[in-house]
């Protein structure tokens, strides 16, 4: 009688299991199919009936953490894991769910013990891995997706987690710029998961990182083999051909995948095409057109914080930095995290003369973006221009006037903070004329300082002694040479000051201690539609009862930007109160105009182990009195090599015939040697 009532109550029990798990069969393919909002009122249905149900309540726990609820699922586990604290796939529920809770210190310690409980779990493998990449441990996370591959080989929720854990692992190595194991951990998983479009164009940016242009554009080619990614390809082959400094090309490759864009196009690639679009406009300096589409965008989104951006650029292009740091700050107002608005009002305060909100901005951005390349550059950079720095000159000179010199001098930079430099110099020159014979030396020694009154408005002052030897003179005299250099609008720079020296060229002016009080300005205008204005005025008193007037104008167009090309036109006026040419050239009337062309390879650009160079050739006229007009050339020339970002050596010379060009009127020709050198790795008053 027993056994045939433990056998009715064992078939009541199975028709009820079969019942039920007929009845959850529509949750559990909600579950599958990733429709977890109706999986989670199906089964919290089922738990109004049943609410001990541990299915359920297992399945329900699943639903409403994949749903986003991920607290309320963890407390669901955790209630079942203290209701069934040995059943595994209770625990192993609960593990997943400190996942989505990113309590991954806490998952780690609990899959170590589910891995020992159960080596050969799946799950529990699966779980442990992601746990580990997660805590960016790549090497160990390696090892437990294998083995949940060796479990089941080719699970493809486990080749998916593999595939980031290498994408995790190359991204790790990028940052600590171990840039081999990087490219060797993302061209193994291309072996892994053929031509992969996450991974080619993270191999991609590695290459840019790098600077292996070649390499990044034969990449983007590779993933434009699909034709699903060409509007990805394009938009990377113009940024590398922008990198290569060829940026009529990338604007040609852009237009392509912007003209490409249809209503069907996916949101992302609409956004990126147009990114790189406008980019490439702001690149070639067609600032109307850029700005013609950024206006669309903004009428569309206002405060899109990839449009801001945008705007942020081309203000930044046309030197309107005051709005381009509102268009980061309200970046940052909608995502304090934003690399393009922390690393850009990095950008704009430095250039606006905000060096310490500069750096407070960049290393911002290193704290949010540990390592990265960019923000890393730019303080080396701001590092490099507050270092202590030496720089020093040999050179010697000769003129038609049977005049030659030696002279040497050196320069040092101290700064103590952003606003604060010291500033010392030493100058030593013999002079001495072979018809003659009559020589002269000096040594001139002078400290002062440079100091920022304003963001735009820095005042430099120096003062010190020369002494000089002469044929028939020794002397010192006090020198002094004060000035402030002002930025009153964008693009323009206003120089003024007050210098004293002593007439120096030749033995016979030394000798004659002829000191100059100058008083000038200095006025630059640069456009930004290439065209640039320099203008000088000096007005120069002497001891000698003389008096000089002196302006210069330069009006120059820049017709490439990398290497810098200009060419232009040069004027000046000199007049002197009184003429004494027998000892020194002093017309009442000289008037010089001349055509010239100025090729430059700046040293502040290149980059350590690089050339840099620049050649001037100018050909004019020029007017002395009434004479009969001269023509005029002027050859200058520069080349030098940069041996680190602390060391540079250049060679430099010039060569020419107009007359104001020397206290006499002689052709002139300088030839010389420069070495700079900074004393330090960085700033003295930075750690």
């Amino acid at each position: 009688m027993k056994t045939l009532k433990s056998v009715i109550i064992s078939m009541l029990l199975l028709l009820f299991f079969m019942s039920n798990a007929q009845e959850m069969q529509e949750g559990f393919t909600y579950l599958e199919t990733g429709q977890y909002a109706q999986a989670e009122t199906f089964f919290e249905t089922i738990l109004t009936d049943y609410p001990e149900h541990k299915t359920a309540r297992l399945c329900y726990g699943r639903a409403i953490g994949l749903n986003g609820n991920a607290e309320a699922a963890n407390v669901i586990f955790t209630n079942l894991l203290n209701d069934y604290p040995n059943d595994f796939e209770v625990k192993l529920n609960y593990g997943e769910s400190l996942l989505w809770n990113s309590k991954f210190k806490a998952a780690k310690f609990y899959y170590s013990d589910l891995v020992t409980e159960s080596p050969q779990s799946f799950p529990a493998l699966l779980g442990y891995a992601n746990t580990l990449s997660n805590l960016k441990e790549y090497d160990t996370a390696l090892t437990y997706v294998n083995k949940a591959l060796d479990v089941l080989p080719e699970n493809p929720n486990a080749l998916v987690s593999k595939k980031y854990i290498y994408l995790g692992y190359a991204y790790q190595n990028q940052q600590t710029q171990n840039y081999d194991k990087a490219e060797l951990l993302l061209t193994k998983n291309l072996e892994l998961f053929g031509e992969d479009k996450e991974t080619l164009l993270n191999l991609a940016n590695l290459y840019l990182i790098w600077n292996k242009l070649d390499d990044a554009k034969a990449t983007y080619e590779r993933l434009g083999e699909n034709n699903d990614n060409q509007l990805e390809s394009l938009n990377g082959l113009s940024l590398v051909s922008h990198l290569n400094e060829k940026d009529i090309k990338a604007l040609q490759i852009s237009q392509q995948a912007y003209d490409s864009l249809t209503s069907e196009t996916e949101a992302k690639q609409i956004q990126q095409t147009t990114e790189r679009h406008v980019q490439a406009l702001i690149w070639n300096r067609k600032y109307k057109q850029a700005e013609k589409v950024i206006n669309m965008l903004i009428e569309k989104e206002s405060n899109e914080n990839w449009i801001l951006a945008l705007r942020a650029t081309l203000n930044v292009y046309k030197s309107n930095f005051k709005k381009s740091l509102e268009d980061y700050n309200r970046i940052l107002v909608n995502d304090s995290t934003s690399f393009d608005g922390n690393l850009g009002k990095a950008n704009v305060l430095k250039a606006l003369g905000f060096y310490d909100d500069a750096y407070s901005a960049a290393e911002q951005t290193l704290n949010i973006y540990d390592n990265q390349k960019d923000a890393v550059n730019f303080i080396n950079q701001l590092n490099i221009n507050f270092s202590p720095t030496l720089d020093s000159r040999a050179a010697y000179t000769f003129d038609n006037g049977d005049n030659n010199a030696y002279y040497f001098n050196t320069m040092v930079a101290f700064p103590l903070s952003t606003k604060l430099k010291i500033l010392g110099n030493y100058n030593y020159r013999n002079t001495t004329n072979t018809f003659t014979k009559n020589s002269a030396s000096s040594n001139d020694f002078s400290i002062g300082l440079s100091y920022q009154l304003l963001n735009n408005v820095t005042f430099n002052g120096t003062t010190g002694l020369t002494s000089a030897k002469a044929e028939n003179n020794d002397y010192t005299q006090l020198l002094t040479d004060v000035s402030f250099n002002i930025k009153p609008f964008k693009l323009q720079t206003l120089d003024i000051g007050y210098k004293s020296e002593v007439q120096s060229f030749n033995a016979d002016l030394l000798d004659r201690e002829i000191i100059q009080n100058n008083y000038y300005a200095n006025y630059n205008l640069s456009t930004n539609f290439n065209l640039g204005w320099f203008t000088q005025y000096m007005y120069t008193s002497q001891n000698d009862g003389n008096n000089r007037n002196l302006l210069f104008t330069s009006l120059y167009y820049n017709v490439l930007r990398k290497p810098s090309l200009k060419v232009g036109f040069n004027y000046q006026y000199i007049t002197f109160k009184d003429q004494v040419p027998t000892i020194y050239f002093s017309p009442e009337r000289f008037n010089a105009g001349e055509v010239f062309l100025n090729l430059i390879k700046d040293e502040n650009t290149a980059k350590a182990k690089q050339w840099f160079y620049e050649l001037t050739a100018a050909t004019g006229v020029q007017f002395i009195e009434d004479d009969e007009r001269q023509s005029t050339y002027r050859f200058q020339g520069k080349l030098g090599y940069k041996f680190s970002e602390r060391s540079m050596l250049n060679l430099y010379g010039t060569h020419s015939n107009i007359a104001s060009a020397t206290a006499s009127g002689f052709t002139f020709t300088e030839l010389g040697l420069r070495f700079k050198w900074r004393l330090f790795d960085g700033p003295v008053f930075r750690k």
